[in-house]
């Protein structure tokens, strides 16, 4: 185990402003992020997402030596339907392509499933993302369709993924036989 997951803090507000400022690290993420973020909004955005909101549910990813370095969160929780749209963040670039982001996958899709009892997890990606097209296949999700140029960015369009995972690929994948790899743990190639 690489990484665990926590609340976000307000001694948290200073990384999470630099990552949404950041345009190398919300190239991918929601068109709200292309102008830049003022403390207030941020301050705002983090005390909604707070615990108590039955509608999103966002986690602070830290490392086992306690350094924070993004964020993953269950967006437009649909508690009737049973589903959730993952979201994911490594704000700091140097734990890019290192496993971190697949293991924080793993560790909400244990929480979606064995914990909130949801049964379905879905991520909207661009299709100019492979490295988050890989996490997500790796983590068991499925590309069930597309937004034809529905992106833009970089003065050109395009698609918009739909991917997603069932609680029963998830107990498939990851807990089919006793002693299988624990989805909070991950192997050394992640």
């Amino acid at each position: 185990m690489k990484i665990r997951l926590r609340a976000f803090e307000k001694e948290d507000i200073d990384s999470v402003i630099k990552w949404v400022n950041d345009e190398a690290v919300t190239q991918y993420l929601s068109d709200v992020l292309i102008y830049p973020v003022s403390r207030a909004d941020e301050v705002k955005w983090l005390e909604s997402v707070s615990m108590t909101n039955h509608r999103e549910k966002v986690f602070a990813i830290e490392t086992l030596n306690r350094e924070l370095i993004g964020s993953i969160g269950l967006h437009n929780l649909n508690w009737v339907e049973r589903k959730a749209e993952l979201g994911i963040m490594i704000g700091e670039k140097d734990f890019w392509g290192r496993g971190y982001g697949s293991e924080a996958v793993r560790q909400v899709l244990r929480i979606t499933f064995e914990k909130m009892n949801l049964n379905r997890g879905y991520w909207r990606l661009f299709e100019n993302n492979p490295r988050a097209i890989s996490v997500y296949e790796k983590c068991g999700f499925q590309i069930e369709g597309s937004l034809r140029q529905d992106h833009y960015y970089g003065r050109r369009y395009y698609n918009t993924l739909i991917m997603a995972i069932l609680k029963e690929e998830y107990f498939e994948k990851f807990k089919k036989q006793p002693g299988a790899e624990n989805p909070a743990q991950g192997s050394e190639n992640d």
